[in-house]
């Protein structure tokens, strides 16, 4: 069930399985569309999608992921909260000793959420933790017309 009683606050528990990922890209294009400060809704989508694969694939299969994207004045904050409070990978920490290896699949989800947001990082929570980053809002000229 989407929870979006306040427009810039949304709220979504995903099922532990790969059908969340399509699910939350959906959302996060939904809250960032007809808004007058827009993030860039691509990269958001993109970034929102390697955190909900991973919350998929690094926890256990008991319980939901919940995807909180917030609408702020300046762009936005996407948050995705997961069962595992482990902390992900290098997502904050130095860039890794080896570069990813170019033939495998995996190894490079954090390197884009921090590549490409304005801010990131992890928090613990109740149930586990937050991982989150934030883009800002796209200047006038790039914004999409409506």
């Amino acid at each position: 069930m989407v929870e979006a009683t306040d427009p810039t606050l949304w709220r979504i528990e995903l099922p532990h399985s790969t059908a969340a990922v399509p699910m939350a890209r959906a959302l996060v294009r939904t809250a960032l569309t007809n808004i007058d400060a827009p993030a860039d809704g691509d990269t958001a989508e993109l970034l929102t999608a390697e955190l909900v694969a991973n919350a998929v694939e690094h926890t256990a299969g008991d319980g939901p992921i919940e995807l909180v994207v917030e609408v702020l004045p300046g762009g936005c904050q996407v948050e995705v909260h997961d069962g595992r409070p482990a902390r992900p990978g290098e997502l904050i920490g130095p860039e890794p000793a080896e570069a990813p290896d170019p033939w495998q699949e995996h190894g490079r989800g954090l390197f884009l959420i921090r590549a490409l947001s304005s801010a990131c990082g992890h928090r613990p929570t109740a149930r586990g933790k937050a991982v989150w980053f934030s883009l800002p809002a796209l200047p006038a000229q790039r914004r999409p017309a409506h």
